[in-house]
């Protein structure tokens, strides 16, 4: 059941060594392929990366939160033209979901890592680092990365009694 599902989607951060299939990278990026977009414009555009090394590179996008991603296997980066449409951040929000939420369908462990408006250092944003190693031409931007791979650590799901049912309104605030 997909609340099942929900309930049981949490942040991975520590992967096994164990390959991500191709099969598996297809489903995920045909998924994401099928996120819902604005007027169906679909501004978003995906870079799968399984290369350890640039998985490594792409690691130290950021000073801190990303490096994780150099024991992933899989690093989806979701980028967009803005030029195509004035909603692409919620697109690409929408279809970073999408990713995560497939492949825990699959099996898969996620971990959405933020890139825009996020610093590489004190001269350089992630969102240029990441464009210049991936030779991204200048007119798209970068939401995230999603690191991907078989969970090498377990979280037990969200208890429905933590939930924070405080934010719940009906009829009115």
């Amino acid at each position: 059941m997909y609340y099942d599902m929900l309930k049981a989607r949490r942040s991975i951060r520590n992967f096994s060594d164990k390959e991500v299939e191709k099969e598996n990278i297809d489903i995920i990026l045909k998924s994401a392929l099928l996120s819902p977009s604005s007027r169906s414009i679909r501004p978003w555009e995906f870079i799968a990366v399984t290369d350890s090394d640039m998985l490594s590179k792409l690691s130290e996008c950021k000073e801190h939160g990303s490096q994780f991603l150099s024991n992933a296997k899989l690093g989806i980066i979701v980028i967009a033209d803005p030029e195509k449409s004035d909603v692409w951040i919620e697109d690409t929000a929408i279809a970073s979901i999408v990713i995560q939420l497939s492949a825990q369908s699959l099996g898969l462990g996620s971990c959405w890592i933020q890139i825009r408006q996020r610093a590489h250092n004190e001269q350089k944003s992630a969102e240029a680092y990441i464009k210049e190693l991936m030779q991204i031409p200048e007119k798209y931007c970068v939401e995230s990365i999603i690191a991907i791979g078989y969970p090498d650590e377990r979280k037990k799901p969200y208890d429905e009694s933590d939930l924070p049912y405080d934010k719940l309104h009906f009829e009115h605030f």
